[in-house]
Formats: structure tokens, sequence, C-alpha cells
């Protein structure tokens, strides 16, 4: 069996996730060249931090090292010809309306992988998470900003996508800008909300009530 893009593009390393472990014919997979803890069996191809991979004359990858949930977490942004919206795979970094958890990094980290270097993407650009939590994370960010017409909105849709048994990707990074409270930590009232004074505090402020959070 052949992995698929999507597929391969999110192996990030730990060992719980570790393709080796199948019994898959690897089309291709990539991981982070320098971080010797993501040395994931059957890889073709080793990336860092703004090498680029092709796929055929149209398609290319920039990996973009995305840290916090691990040390070498890359994201990956796929453009194709000019007139197709480009795209970015995010793995555990980015969710929708959330981000992952910090298992191997701090929030100052998180904040550069996801206001800066993920924020700075066309925002256009789609965006491809690694795993299905928006309905919770939707909620969450709602009892942040219970007034933001953009996520009750979007919870809404995704509940419906849900119910549908449909899945609630692409998003956009212009939808995760208005939604999503860990890339919306600059602005002075989350900072208030969650009584912080700075937008790292605030972003790992909101991680911990996330995960201590039930819904």
């Amino acid at each position: 069996k052949k992995l698929g893009v999507w597929e391969w593009l999110n192996w990030e390393g730990r060992k719980d996730e570790n393709p080796s472990h199948t019994n898959y014919s690897y089309l291709y997979v990539v991981v982070f060249v320098t971080n010797l803890q993501d040395n994931v069996k059957g890889c073709t191809d080793k990336v860092e931090n703004g090498d680029k991979v092709s796929l055929g004359p149209d398609v290319t990858v920039l990996a973009l090292l995305t840290p916090c949930h691990t040390q070498g977490h890359i994201s990956y942004y796929v453009t194709g010809k000019e007139d197709e919206q480009p795209a970015v795979f995010t793995g555990d970094t980015l969710f929708i309306a959330s981000c992952g958890k910090f298992f191997e990094e701090t929030a100052e980290q998180m904040y550069q992988s996801l206001n800066v270097t993920l924020a700075s993407l066309p925002k256009s650009t789609r965006v491809y998470r690694g795993h299905e939590y928006s309905v919770n994370n939707l909620q969450f960010a709602l009892t942040l900003e219970p007034d933001n017409l953009r996520i009750q909105k979007k919870l809404a849709w995704a509940r419906n996508q849900w119910q549908a048994g449909q899945a609630t990707i692409p998003s956009t990074i212009e939808d995760e800008l208005e939604t999503n409270p860990f890339m919306r930590v600059d602005l002075p009232e989350i900072q208030e909300r969650v009584g912080c004074k700075s937008p790292v505090e605030a972003l790992g402020e909101i991680r911990k009530q996330k995960d201590n959070w039930r819904g």
C-alpha cells in the first residue's frame, strides 16, 4: 500500500505514531533532519527548515519548522499553479481553533510557530490539521470570546459537519486568525480575558486552561 500526500506529510516521529510499525510501502516520508528524536524508519528524504521538495512539475512543498508539540515538528506549505489556492499541512502544531499540547517546548516556541511562521502565510492558505477536535476546540474558544460571531457560526457549521459524518477541513489562515484563541493572543482583550500582560503569557495560560477544560 502506498501513502497519499496527506499521510506522508504528517508523520511526526513520535514512537506511538511511527510509520515503521505498519506494513506500508512508503511513497515518501519526510522528517526533520537535525532532530535525532524524529528518526523515522523508512524515511527516504530528510528536510530541515526552508527546504523545498518538488512533486511533479507543478507542486512545491516548503518545510517550515514549527516546534513545540515536538522539537522537530515540521509543517508543510504546498503551492501549485498560480491560480491554485496554497495549502499548509500543520500536523499537531495548528488545529482548527486550537493548537497542540506543549510536549517538548514552551509557549514562546508555540507563539513563534503559530503567530509568526504560520500567521505570515497568505490568508487564503488552506489549513489541514492532524486531528479532528474542531467542535470541542470551538466550544472552548467561545468561552473566551462569547460574542465572537465567527466562532459562533463556525461552531454551528462544525456540529453540522460532524453530524453528517463530514470533515471540518480545510480551514484557512484567515479563519484561524479570526477564531483561534491561540492565534489571537496579540489582542489586548484576549490578554485581559485570561489575566495576562503579554501575548506569550496569554498563550501559555490559554493552553493551561484548555488542558483542564472538560466542556
